[in-house]
């Protein structure tokens, strides 16, 4: 009936005025050829450059293969022998009497023998004259308690004028052993020393991940270029996603040697792990017996003396790697551009800066960074991108209280000799170093495999390629008194 077609939609005869492709020269929709297609871009731009993160076990340290669930190495204990928080008990101007506190993890034993030669300090008295002075002094007599609290005590006869000590009863003093003295036609030193050893384990962890794309999806081809950091590239985005997966557990297997911790008896994660879950990771170790510098960046001379002499104390070796993040070079960059700026030394001539080449004309980029410097140490700067990545440690809290940020890690560059307990001898390792469980039918160092009946496997009826992958590992950090740890809190 007439009336009965609607107005729209509607067709148009009318060609247009310009010999154009348009939509409205044509009946249908299907727009096979449109000449507004967009200008591409065949490659995907990388705006975030490389995004990995590890870096730092390849430069610091070696992977090696271990057998056990559980790695152990002794570490060397100190060659002298020094105790502080010795209480003065039975005093005079001639003798004394010292109790030796109990140390925690230490044999509840006085390690001091009878006829050996000390120094004595006083660092605490409720005569404040006295505190600083200090005296030489002949052991007399040792006595074992072998009391949790009390390791025993000694009694000692002063070297000094009678008129001119002043210890007194209560004051807590500082002694070491600096030789021994013996009367002519007498026995020799009763008694012997064994050496200190301190015993260290650490416990691998079970990493994994995979990546899974179902067979309809593999036969899709897109039309951007894809890359990955790696160097991998094609036109197939599962490549793409199989190769960042790869990348993404890579650098898990590096983080998680840096931030892993043992888990809490009674915590969540021993309850969901089982009993001696976790493992020590580097930063756990440190932050336990190492040094902590708690105040975020040292950003003066005076800050990194005090870093120096705390390392004379832990007999660190000459040269070490500063791995820091941007705040933390900045800080280095500008103390070390201060102190070669004008003198403030009184009569001493004032000198611009000098640092950078001193041939630098206007035309000329000046270097406003420094690799490193010397202060006792030599210190090399290395920037850390881990500390610096937002989505990892960059731009986390810098709250004092709540033990935030980590700014930088000071490693010792070298290895160090330590008696491995699986192979029953001394050994050569790097400070840093990773085991892997492995042995001549199963290395667990970094185990990947195809699963399902696409990308070429057969090992069922899954319509998919599951990439797997598997590692089993630990760090071990040999020597933790020799490294500092920077961070707020």
């Amino acid at each position: 009936m007439p009336g009965s077609i609607l107005p729209n939609p509607t067709f148009r005869l009318q060609p247009a005025a310009e010999q154009l492709a348009l939509q409205q020269n044509y009946i249908t929709d299907f727009e096979f050829l449109n000449q507004y297609l967009p200008d591409t871009y065949e490659k995907e731009f990388e705006r975030y450059g490389n995004r990995t993160i590890a870096s730092f076990l390849r430069l610091v340290g070696a992977e090696m293969p271990s057998n056990s669930d559980q790695v152990k190495w002794a570490e060397q204990g100190r060659l002298h022998i020094k105790y502080t928080n010795c209480t003065a008990t039975a005093v005079s101007t001639t003798t004394s009497t010292f109790s030796v506190a109990a140390v925690a993890g230490d044999p509840a034993s006085v390690a001091i023998r009878v006829g050996q030669t000390v120094f004595i300090q006083i660092d605490t008295s409720a005569t404040p004259t006295n505190v600083g002075k200090s005296y030489k002094a002949i052991v007399t007599a040792v006595t074992q308690t072998g009391s949790p609290t009390v390791a025993g005590t000694f009694a000692v006869a002063y070297y000094n004028d009678p008129s001119t000590v002043t210890i007194a009863a209560t004051d807590v003093c500082t002694v070491f052993i600096y030789g021994s003295e013996f009367r002519k036609g007498t026995t020799g030193m009763v008694g012997s020393l064994d050496a200190e050893d301190v015993i260290f384990s650490n416990k691998p962890i079970i990493l994994k991940d995979r990546y899974a794309v179902n067979g309809s999806d593999m036969a899709q081809i897109g039309w951007v270029e894809v890359t990955t950091e790696n160097g991998a590239t094609g036109y197939l985005w599962y490549l793409k996603s199989e190769h960042e997966t790869r990348l993404r557990f890579e650098d898990y297997l590096e983080t998680s040697m840096i931030e892993a911790v043992p888990a809490f008896a009674g915590s969540g994660a021993a309850g969901v792990l089982g009993a001696n879950s976790g493992s020590e990771g580097i930063f756990y170790v440190v932050n336990q017996r190492g040094n902590v510098w708690g105040g975020g960046t040292p950003t003066s001379l005076a800050d990194w003396d005090s870093i120096v002499q705390r390392l004379d104390r832990q007999g660190a070796i000459e040269e070490n790697v500063l791995f820091v993040n941007r705040q933390l070079s900045f800080d280095i960059d500008g103390m070390l551009a201060g102190l070669n700026g004008a003198s403030t030394v009184v009569g001493a001539p004032s000198y611009g800066a000098s640092y950078g080449l001193f041939d630098n004309d206007v035309t000329m980029a000046l270097n406003l960074g420094f690799s490193g410097f010397r202060r006792g140490y030599d210190f090399y700067k290395s920037d850390w991108k881990y500390l610096n990545d937002p989505t990892m440690r960059g731009g986390l809290s810098t709250n004092a209280a709540a033990f935030g940020t980590v700014t930088g890690l000071l490693v010792p560059a070298g290895s160090t000799s330590v008696y491995d307990q699986i192979m029953g001898k001394n050994a050569k390792r790097p400070f840093l170093h990773v085991r892997y469980r492995a042995t001549e039918s199963e290395d667990r160092r970094y185990k990947t495999w195809i699963t399902g009946s696409a990308g070429g496997a057969a090992t069922s009826d899954l319509d998919a390629m599951e990439v797997n992958f598997l590692s089993e590992r630990c760090v071990c950090t040999l020597g933790a008194n020799n490294f500092v740890l920077f961070r707020y809190g």
